[in-house]
């Protein structure tokens, strides 16, 4: 349940949501398997698993959600030797061309009739709102992943008015001038891994792993004229992560002592440890997404 990566929303006021009713509100986009000629689909599952029926968690002032998104797999090798497999029998029988519409119509009947016997994988994806401090957060590598969840939590609650998190300060040029040598913020340290950026969009990349950010050759391709994009970052010996310049958060990762600190709260019941484990993660980024807008002079006007 530990968040691996942050995407940050920001509500403009106060998060007015009612627990006691949200349960319901949340059954109408209850998750459902794939029916015989469903090619997806997606909706809530309780996030504590089979440890509980309620489609939400709260703890610390924060209401946990998860998303599952069930799909077919129609393997394109197969769908394709069976589409060669009809075009060739069409033109041997009936002795004509095989149009690309005609094809594109055959093709899809071939999925109609593949899709009962088709295995299915799937996917959960994990998120939080703070009502206290109103984010949202979302444990999602891509943007569109999260825009899916938030599709269907707005159509679950009415109504979602949050924006992707804005600062009033450029990330890309405030981290450029701490691999610059300027004082980095109290509890941070950079690691050994950056991405450099240079401007417009045919501008050059450079990506490094395990390098001394600290190095001439860097210092050499800041002068150059190139930004930092992506930082790795550790803060306060308590999580590590890559921290990008549109403020998402990949590849986070908490510190030993905050997974002690759960399962010392936790007395071995698994309830109790799901809870303690979204206690302690989520007081943890309450306090460091705050520290990271403050690196960048704090919530731009319009997103605060």
């Amino acid at each position: 349940m530990w968040f691996k990566n942050l995407l940050l929303y920001r509500f403009p006021g106060k998060v007015d949501i009612d627990q006691n009713t949200l349960n319901q509100q949340l059954q109408e986009q209850a998750f459902k398997p794939c029916g015989k000629q469903d090619t997806h689909r997606y909706g809530w599952v309780p996030p504590m698993g089979d440890l509980s029926d309620q489609l939400f968690h709260s703890a610390n002032g924060c209401l946990m959600f998860c998303a599952r998104r069930e799909e077919k797999v129609l393997p394109a090798a197969v769908i394709r030797e069976k589409l060669e497999e009809k075009v060739a029998h069409i033109q041997a029988t009936e002795d004509r061309r095989v149009y690309r519409k005609e094809q594109q119509s055959l093709k899809d009947d071939i999925v109609f009739e593949c899709l009962p016997q088709a295995f299915t994988k799937s996917q959960r994806t994990y998120a939080y709102i703070d009502t206290q401090t109103g984010w949202l957060v979302v444990d999602a590598s891509s943007a569109a992943k999260a825009e899916e969840l938030m599709k269907l939590l707005r159509q679950s609650l009415g109504t979602l008015p949050v924006v992707p998190a804005q600062v009033a300060e450029s990330p890309a040029v405030i981290m450029s001038g701490w691999l610059r040598g300027e004082q980095l913020p109290s509890g941070v340290e950079p690691g050994d891994e950056c991405e450099l950026r240079e401007a417009g969009e045919d501008g050059s990349i450079l990506r490094c792993k395990r390098q001394d950010l600290y190095a001439s050759e860097i210092e050499q391709h800041l002068n150059g004229g190139k930004q930092v994009v992506k930082l790795a970052i550790d803060w306060q010996e308590t999580l590590q992560c890559i921290l990008s310049e549109d403020l998402s958060i990949k590849r986070l990762k908490f510190a030993d002592k905050l997974l002690e600190e759960a399962n010392d709260a936790s007395d071995g019941d698994k309830a109790a440890q799901f809870d303690a484990d979204f206690v302690v993660m989520s007081l943890n980024l309450r306090e460091f997404i705050e520290v990271v807008v403050n690196f960048f002079g704090g919530l731009a006007r319009e997103a605060q």
